[in-house]
């Protein structure tokens, strides 16, 4: 008798890795005096934030999913460069869009950004409600329907009354996403009001402990999130040890069903 050859069983689990990273347009700070000393330069384009950008490409390279917050569109400040698509060229992540909120004539303009090894099903760009018009989320959908993993980056105000209405209408666009995730520099920590109530009008669910990125040379409030539904697995969260800004980059590691979400594309390094 012959046994008919068998499929290997398909995993029932996919595992992502994702990054948050607030990029200061490129620009690195090592201290709080810098802000002041080194204003002129953070308007200015030059050589040393460009090997700063290729420094974090080397890093995005290990991850799945990336959000940026203060990239660059394209001013004087990066010499007219998207620094997304920069960084997603160079490296060799296929995937990117940029979504930039408040522009400065042409010195500066700031954009949130995402690149991608999955390739987005839609890509939406959301006005955050604000006092101060300029702050934006940008919302990715990788798949359909109820097998679709949404992926929200966002870069919330300064303003605790500003950042809870900023939660509340990112909670109400989530609410319909069995898995999904929030990341971004949400400028305050996991046990503020404005996080509590979050949690309670959405299904993302609060971190174990908090993990300091913020400032990047001693880092000690947790300001970056990477929050998750309860439908997605985290399986663990981390700061990178690299600053590349003010803020350390956070990482983590998540796991889903196998069926939710698109499929990976090889990196390819420029």
């Amino acid at each position: 008798m012959t046994r008919a050859a068998t499929s290997p069983a398909a995993p029932a689990e996919r595992h992502l890795r994702l990054l948050s990273c607030n990029i200061l347009a490129g620009a690195s700070v090592q201290r709080y005096s810098e802000y002041v000393t080194r204003s002129l330069n953070a308007m200015l384009p030059g050589r040393s934030k460009m090997d700063n950008l290729d420094r974090l490409a080397e890093v995005l390279a290990q991850f799945d999913v990336i959000g940026l917050q203060e990239a660059d569109a394209g001013s004087l400040r990066s010499g007219f460069l998207n620094q997304t698509r920069y960084l997603a060229e160079t490296a060799g992540l296929p995937f990117w869009s940029h979504q930039p909120n408040r522009a400065m004539a042409r010195l500066a303009h700031s954009a949130n950004g995402l690149i991608s090894r999955l390739e987005p099903h839609t890509v939406l760009d959301y006005p955050l409600p604000s006092r101060i018009p300029g702050r934006g989320a940008l919302l990715a959908q990788f798949g359909e329907g109820d097998n679709a993993l949404a992926v929200m980056i966002a870069h919330l105000s300064l303003s605790a009354p500003a950042r809870a209405r900023q939660l509340g209408f990112i909670a109400e666009l989530l609410q319909d996403f069995p898995h999904a995730v929030l990341m971004g520099d949400l400028n305050t920590e996991p046990g503020s009001t404005e996080m509590r109530q979050l949690f309670a009008k959405s299904t993302l669910q609060p971190p174990a402990q908090p993990t300091p990125t913020f400032p990047s040379w001693k880092p000690r409030r947790a300001l970056d999130h990477i929050l998750t539904s309860p439908a997605i697995r985290l399986e663990k969260t981390w700061a990178l040890p690299q600053a590349f800004s003010d803020h350390l980059p956070l990482a983590a590691e998540i796991s889903l069903p196998a069926h939710v979400g698109g499929q990976p594309v090889p990196t390819t390094r420029r």
